[in-house]
C-alpha cells in the first residue's frame, strides 16, 4: 500500500503514521526523515541538503523530489510506504506521480486528516516530543510514565517550535495557501480519502482502519 498523509499542523499526521506503519508493516516517511537519511548517506546530495538544513531554509523542491525518488528506490519500501510532508503542493505531487511510475508503482490514497484551526492550535500548544527517538506526545495523550518515552525511555520534552501562537497561525496560513490545495487534486484523480481528525488517536485511526477493509482485514 503507498500513501500519502496531509492535513494542517497538528492534525495528527506524525501519530497516525506511527500506527499505519506499525498496522500494515509499511515505512512512514516524513520530509526531516528523508533530509536526515540523506545527509546520513554523506553523498552530495546528501551535502547540498545538508547546506540548506544548517542555513533553516526551506529544502527546493528540486532537491526534494530527487530525495524522495532515491528514499522510495530503498528495499524496505518494497511493500509499500507513507509519506507525510511529501507532497507540499501541487507541483510536488505532479512530481510524485512522474516520480511512481518511473519505479512502476502508483499511489494508491492520499488521506487528508480534517481538523477545524482551532483544534490544531489545541494540539501543537499541547505538543511534546521524545528526545531521543522523536515519538510525538500531547498533554491530553501523555506517555504512561510522566516525561519518559514510552517507546525508548528518553525524556519527553516541550517542542521549541511550538511555543508562539502567531507563529503557528503563519504556519497554518502556509498550510491552506499551498497544501490544501491538494484535496482538490487528489479529488479529481480519484484517491482522496477525507478522515475526520477530532477524536482521539485510537478513534481517527479506526476511522482510516475503515477506509481500507480490503488491506486491514487481509
Amino acid at each position: 500500500m503507498r500513501l500519502v498523509i496531509f492535513g494542517p499542523q497538528g492534525a495528527g499526521k506524525g501519530t497516525q503514521g506511527y500506527l499505519i506503519s506499525e498496522e500494515w508493516g509499511i515505512p512512514a516517511i516524513s520530509t526531516g526523515d528523508i533530509f536526515r537519511w540523506s545527509i546520513a548517506q554523506g553523498t552530495e546530495l546528501g551535502g547540498d541538503v545538508k547546506e540548506y538544513v544548517d542555513n533553516g531554509d526551506l529544502v527546493p523542491d528540486r532537491l526534494t523530489v530527487r530525495l524522495v525518488r532515491d528514499r522510495l528506490a530503498q528495499e524496505d519500501t518494497v511493500s509499500g510506504w507513507l509519506l507525510d510532508g511529501f507532497p507540499r503542493n501541487i507541483g510536488q505531487a505532479e512530481a510524485l506521480d512522474r516520480l511512481t511510475a518511473g519505479l512502476g508503482t502508483a499511489l494508491d490514497a492520499a488521506l487528508l486528516l480534517d481538523v477545524p484551526e482551532e483544534v490544531s492550535l489545541h494540539r501543537i500548544l499541547g505538543r511534546t516530543v521524545c528526545s531521543g527517538c522523536g515519538r510525538n506526545y500531547h498533554v491530553d495523550v501523555p506517555p504512561r510514565e510522566d516525561s519518559i518515552c514510552d517507546a525508548c525511555g528518553a525524556e519527553v520534552v516541550e517542542r521549541s517550535d511550538d511555543n508562539d501562537k502567531e507563529s503557528i497561525r503563519r504556519r497554518l496560513r502556509t498550510y491552506y495557501d499551498e497544501t490544501a490545495p491538494l484535496a482538490d487534486f487528489y479529488a479529481e484523480h480519484g484517491l482522496l480519502c477525507r478522515i475526520d481528525g477530532n477524536g482521539s488517536p485510537d478513534v481517527i485511526f479506526e476511522r482510516i482502519k475503515r477506509e481500507f477493509p480490503r488491506v486491514s482485514h487481509r
